[in-house]
């Protein structure tokens, strides 16, 4: 039987049962996530140890914010690993392979440059001879997933919709080359279930987007590589600088829905891409320094309104804590107020005001999902979904009814987007929370030395610069039995052979 989750949010027939959506039906409502489910690597390696390694005690687990960085070896691509979660979201929702009408994947982790991680999904359905199947890969670095979920919300909302459920996969795996930008590396990926009356959905009228031209974390297709290629510094820059045009489009369009402005005080928890931990400590309290600046139409100005508001919204018998917030932010930040854009993102003093102000708010907002950020690193596409899973996993669902939450994703190159979403139904959200067992998942790991991390990641540069003369002339396409398949979890599909044309073939552990 289908559990009880999907019975309650989303009825659709089975198999040949199905029932089609038509244009006498009343259009969907409430789109959005039924179901998720994630895959992390059941290896890591410890900040702590890698510190030791590069002599730069503090660096990765105080500057950066990080515990742990998930990694997965050669017997593990980006196609095994978005089979894992899809057949795993499956079976613990019990969905029939026919009752999906259409698979998006985001990634930026490409191993062919024709053949789509989608179409190897598919292998998946096979059996149940479902080939009706709409959607392809979108790639643009970090953003893959959120417009794959875009494209799957759009779908279910549409004329094209045929009453089936969209499925979305957010999958990557972050290595860098040696140096400093190795520790914020990652892997994993994140499924969800898209259709109508679900318990998170997300709120198509607030929002703010944001792309432009630049070449701050690039891969040009004729490197043999998996390491990108980045400008740290300039990454930081568009990433702040996107959240900035973001923010201010999503509240003007907040305030001509709702008649009053918007701040981060109204948002009950914030989600974010996270690269590395720290830089969403940063992303969070610049929000504070919009708000301060009261910026409209993209230019500074110096508006008390911000105090105004807060002195009078929601005044107890007391005084009000909000309004005593307000009086200490334009204490503390009035001397930063003559700054240009440019400096305020350069500025220690000014940053760390804003980190001090926002630091109770980031503990209680913000850290309840930062767990697989800490504990396994950067996933790409799927962060700030991982970061949605984190938050539902770490807060009662009590405290979840309701509740307005943003979500700030951003792809280098650049794309960014600032949404908002809503929990409808938190004992919903609560039984995707148990059946993903995020906590699960991180406290049952295998830690591996930095000596053997390092030897591993050599194994996956060989492999990708494999060419068919080399599978003939000396590697002969496969590995010696149960090579490195210790590392995985049961259930896990891993890469077992490829072939003379280099053809991928997969099993399941």
């Amino acid at each position: 039987a289908k559990c009880s989750l999907l019975k309650k949010t989303f009825r659709v027939s089975r198999s040949s049962r199905m029932t089609l959506h038509t244009s006498t039906n009343p259009p969907p409502q409430n789109v959005g996530i039924l179901a998720a489910e994630v895959y992390i690597p059941r290896t890591f390696v410890s900040q702590v140890d890698l510190e030791k390694k590069d002599g730069c005690e503090g660096k990765y687990t105080i500057g950066l914010g990080l515990q742990k960085m998930g990694f997965c070896s050669a017997r593990e691509d980006i196609n095994s690993i978005s089979l894992t979660v899809v057949e795993s979201l499956l079976k613990k929702y019990n969905i029939s392979h026919s009752a999906i009408g259409r698979i998006e994947v985001g990634t930026e982790t490409i191993i062919d440059k024709s053949k789509s991680i989608k179409t190897t999904l598919m292998s998946l359905f096979e059996e149940s001879g479902n080939t009706d199947v709409a959607g392809i890969d979108t790639t643009n670095a970090c953003y893959g997933g959120t417009n794959a979920l875009l494209n799957a919300i759009h779908w279910v909302e549409s004329s094209w919709w045929d009453g089936r459920y969209a499925l979305v996969v957010a999958s990557d795996i972050a290595i860098y080359a040696e140096g400093p930008a190795r520790p914020t590396g990652g892997c994993g990926a994140v499924a969800l279930l898209i259709g109508p009356n679900a318990p998170i959905i997300f709120n198509s009228d607030v929002y703010g987007h944001h792309s432009e031209d630049v070449y701050d974390f690039y891969k040009p297709a004729n490197l043999i590589t998996e390491y990108p290629l980045v400008d740290g510094h300039l990454s930081i820059l568009c990433y702040m600088r996107s959240l900035d045009i973001c923010y201010q489009r999503f509240k003007t369009k907040y305030a001509l829905k709702h008649g009053n402005e918007f701040d981060i005080s109204k948002a009950d928890f914030a989600l974010f891409h996270a690269p590395y931990s720290k830089l969403v400590t940063k992303a969070y309290a610049r929000l504070l320094w919009n708000d301060y600046l009261g910026r409209k139409d993209n230019k500074f100005v110096r508006v008390g309104q911000l105090v105004k508001e807060k002195k009078e919204r929601e005044e107890k018998a007391t005084a009000s804590p909000t309004a005593e917030v307000a009086a200490r932010v334009t204490d503390k930040l009035s001397a930063f107020l003559s700054f240009s854009d440019f400096h305020s993102y350069s500025d220690r003093d000014l940053e760390k005001s804003v980190i001090q102000l926002t630091d109770k708010d980031f503990k209680e907002k913000i850290e309840p999902s930062m767990s697989v950020s800490r504990q396994v690193g950067n996933l790409y596409t799927a962060s700030v979904y991982a970061s949605l899973i984190s938050l539902i996993s770490n807060v009662e669902p009590s405290q979840l009814a309701g509740k307005n939450i943003l979500l700030y994703s951003y792809g280098s190159g650049l794309q960014a987007s600032l949404l908002s979403l809503t929990i409808r139904d938190p004992d919903a959200v609560k039984q995707i929370a148990d059946k993903a067992s995020l906590k699960s998942l991180l406290s049952e790991r295998i830690a591996v030395s930095v000596e053997r991390y390092t030897d591993i990641l050599k194994e996956r540069e060989e492999l990708l610069s494999l060419s068919p003369n080399a599978i003939t002339e000396g590697f002969n396409g496969s590995w010696p039995e149960n090579h490195l398949l210790d590392l995985l979890r049961d259930g896990t599909y891993y890469l077992s052979h490829i072939d003379s044309k280099l053809r991928r073939y997969y099993l399941k552990k």
